[in-house]
C-alpha cells in the first residue's frame, strides 16, 4: 500500500497509459502499474517492494482470516480441551477468539461443540 507524497491519500494502482507522465517519478516501471491519488491526481511509479510485501484479500487464504462473528464456522480452528458443553456435556470445542469490549477488557472466546454443535461464548 503506497500513500501520496502529495496530500497523504492512499494511492491506487492503475495501468500506465502514454498520456500519465504527468507528476510521474519515474517514468520506466517492469510491471507497467504506476499509483494514483484519488484525491490530488499525484502520479509515481509502484513501489515493488511494498507490492511484494502487500497481501490482497484475493491472495489470502482461509488459515489468514481471522472470525469474527459469533454464528462463524469453527471446524480446522484450535481446539479447547478445558471446557464443558451444557447441551451435550462434551468437554472438546473449537474457539476462536475476537476483542469485544475495550482494550483494557480480555478478550471473548467463541465456542462450538465438537460433538453436537453448540455455540456459546467464554469470558476471561
Amino acid at each position: 500500500m503506497q500513500f501520496c507524497d502529495e496530500c497523504g491519500s492512499m494511492m491506487h494502482a492503475v495501468e500506465r497509459s502514454s498520456t500519465s507522465n504527468q507528476h510521474s517519478s519515474s517514468s520506466d516501471d517492469a510491471d507497467g502499474d504506476e499509483m494514483v491519488c484519488q484525491s490530488c491526481g499525484y502520479r509515481e511509479a509502484k513501489d515493488q517492494e511494498l507490492a511484494e510485501d502487500f497481501v490482497s484479500t484475493e491472495d489470502q487464504s482461509d488459515d489468514d482470516l481471522i472470525e469474527t462473528e459469533e454464528d462463524a464456522n469453527f471446524e480446522g480452528k484450535p481446539t479447547a480441551d478445558d471446557v464443558h458443553c451444557d447441551e451435550c456435556g462434551h468437554g472438546h470445542a473449537w474457539y476462536t477468539i475476537k476483542q469485544t469490549g475495550s482494550a483494557d477488557e480480555p478478550p471473548t472466546r467463541f465456542f462450538k461443540c465438537k460433538e453436537c454443535g453448540h455455540r456459546w461464548r467464554g469470558y476471561s
